[in-house]
């Protein structure tokens, strides 16, 4: 039988008795990270990074039953030994190893090898089962250096600043508009304006001593002239009332969806910058070949490419699990 199965409630370990980001209530829930598609209200108890800790109360709700452990403590839940190593994706993110009778599984959640000063880097955990999601498992979407995604970003930002119009750049509020603000902070020491769902998440990165570019929340209360202004935004602040007050904005938006010709268009954003927290084609295959597993396992996004591919080489791949509802919020 396998060590992690797909239940309707989401990736079960029968053997150590909890759910990995599970989809429905459930008595034990290992959180990899606390993006919304991935951490959800129901769990009787939760277990996930300290410095994840902080954001999941934000997100579920100060009185969740919650307990935070370090990157590579190991803990004996039912017959598994369990641990968490760093991901790379988001602050606190992590994958998952399960040991049971001699066998290693490990669980990426999201990832991604690009450097990110926001967050531990990807550990690669060897193991003999890999389940790895394949959210960009296409070989179109390869990701440029971000350092030179904060310059172009900067630039775009200075060229708005000289024609008097404020920069709006729709960023997720969890994860990427912190990675940006940090990269930004190598560039300049401007302050930058925010919403108030970017600012209410940035403040946790503060406290986690994360060095970013000083940020304060637009004042609703107040009309001002923000011509040169960069403001930083979620996306689902596009289109809003919220927005009106930005008379003759530039926008832009990053994420790795703007790879392909085309979506920056159909989005309606006037640039289109090419910074993902997900592991790009080149980053899968290195990672599933870095972990030096026998099988692969392929969650979500273009699963069925990458298996195919990896058994034209012999691998042992398969897609496995359940796709999630997509809240496009980290890519």
């Amino acid at each position: 039988m396998a060590l992690v199965s797909a239940s309707s409630a989401g990736l079960y370990c029968a053997a150590g008795g909890f759910h990995i980001d599970p989809m429905r209530d459930c008595d034990l829930a290992l959180i990899t990270h606390a993006h919304a598609d991935h951490a959800r209200r129901g769990a009787a108890r939760y277990i996930a990074t300290h410095d994840s800790v902080p954001i999941l109360r934000a997100r579920l709700g100060e009185s969740i039953n919650i307990s935070g452990v370090d990157y590579g403590e190991t803990l004996d839940l039912g017959a598994t030994r369990v641990s968490f190593h760093p991901a790379g994706h988001v602050l606190g993110s992590a994958q998952i190893r399960i040991e049971h009778d001699n066998s290693v599984w490990v669980v990426t959640g999201d990832f991604k090898r690009d450097p990110d000063p926001t967050c531990a880097p990807f550990e690669v955990v060897p193991c003999d089962t890999f389940v790895t999601e394949a959210t960009f498992a296409l070989p179109v979407y390869r990701w440029p250096p971000p350092a030179t995604v904060a310059e172009e970003i900067y630039a775009w930002w200075q060229s708005n600043k000289a024609s008097g119009q404020p920069s709006v750049l729709f960023c997720y509020a969890f994860g990427k508009a912190q990675r940006v603000l940090a990269a930004l902070a190598h560039l300049t020491d401007a302050t930058v304006l925010t919403h108030g769902a970017v600012e209410k998440l940035t403040a946790l990165y503060r406290e986690a001593g994360v060095r970013m570019l000083p940020t304060t929340p637009v004042d609703l209360r107040t009309q001002r002239d923000y011509s040169g202004e960069l403001i930083i935004a979620p996306p689902g602040a596009a289109g809003s009332r919220w927005m009106r007050r930005f008379k003759t904005a530039s926008t832009g938006f990053c994420s790795g969806w703007m790879r392909v010709r085309g979506n920056r268009r159909r989005r309606g954003y006037d640039r289109g910058f090419v910074l993902s927290d997900h592991a790009d084609w080149p980053g899968l295959l290195s990672t599933i070949a870095d972990t030096g597993a026998s099988r692969i396992l392929l969650m979500h996004g273009h699963a069925d490419t990458l298996v195919r591919l990896l058994r034209e080489r012999g691998v042992d791949a398969a897609e496995f699990g359940q796709q999630r509802e997509s809240v496009d919020e980290a890519l």
